[in-house]
């Protein structure tokens, strides 16, 4: 009856996390956890979906598994981040078949029920300052506790990762589902990334929704004085090729940009313009 409870209050969960609750009974040795597990696999009640972690399944063998929780499982110090942090918090304009966390383990990527997750280690700056942990808060999910960036590290992290954003309409159309945030909170996370660009990139977009937001100017401050002293690209992958190569072409090179001044900022047309608005 307890190991049902057990099941009933972890949805997913650990082969150590089991093993502490066995230990609490009295029945902790490791032989006694790996039969069990054993036992309830080759019965439907369980599904492996990676050495040390299991599904609990429904009557029928059915999986309803909450990928957010199967993410958070994937490492201890596991934290939901980038556009999968958008997702739990309710402001990511299309939901994508992926998790992301961040954590300081190597853990290879994984894919359940066409769900992918892939894990990365947190933003250099945060590790070279022991700083991992910065705007991370702890939601409840199904009432296990899932640790998740803030919707401020959130944005930040996006501008600063667009591919880990989902693209430039992907992240400007969610950020844009933002109603209420902390501006100095980003700002403080901004400049800890330590990056001229990222700060520009920033305060771009906090300058371009400063209405939406109630962004003061006072607060986009330390962000200009971060900025690049000669204008950057707001991607990588947009800067023309030093040489072309003969049939090979750049992603967003056949696309004209336009230089922001005040952040210093080579900014491509179609986000400028929200070309995609257009098509819709």
């Amino acid at each position: 009856m307890k190991l049902r409870t057990f099941f009933a209050r972890h949805p997913v969960f650990t082969r150590d996390e089991l093993a502490g609750h066995l230990a609490a009974l009295g029945r902790g040795s490791p032989r006694t956890t790996d039969s069990l597990l054993a036992y309830h696999v080759r019965s439907g009640r369980l599904r492996r979906i990676r050495r040390g972690l299991y599904v609990v399944l429904g009557a029928g063998g059915e999986s309803t598994v909450d990928p957010y929780i199967v993410a958070a499982k994937l490492a201890p110090d596991a934290v939901l981040a980038y556009h999968t942090a958008l997702e739990l918090h309710g402001n990511a304009y299309s939901v994508h078949h992926q998790s992301l966390i961040c954590t300081r383990h190597r853990v290879r990527p994984l894919s359940v029920d066409d769900h992918r997750y892939m894990a990365l280690f947190p933003p250099k700056a945060l590790r070279d300052r022991r700083q991992e942990d910065v705007a991370v808060e702890t939601v409840d999910r199904s009432g296990l506790a899932v640790r998740v960036t803030r919707l401020e590290r959130a944005l930040v992290d996006v501008l600063d990762r667009p591919d880990l954003g989902g693209g430039w309409e992907e992240i400007w159309r969610s950020l844009e589902t933002i109603e209420f945030l902390d501006p100095d909170a980003v700002v403080e996370y901004a400049l800890l990334l330590d990056s001229a660009t990222t700060a520009a990139k920033v305060g771009f977009f906090l300058e371009e929704h400063r209405d939406s937001l109630m962004i003061e100017e006072a607060a986009l401050e330390p962000l200009r004085r971060r900025r690049p002293r000669m204008p950057h690209y707001l991607e990588r992958a947009l800067r023309p090729p030093k040489r072309p190569v003969a049939g090979v072409r750049r992603p967003g090179t056949g696309e004209r940009a336009r230089l922001v001044a005040a952040w210093n900022l080579i900014v491509p047309g179609s986000l400028l313009g929200r070309t995609w608005e257009e098509v819709a």
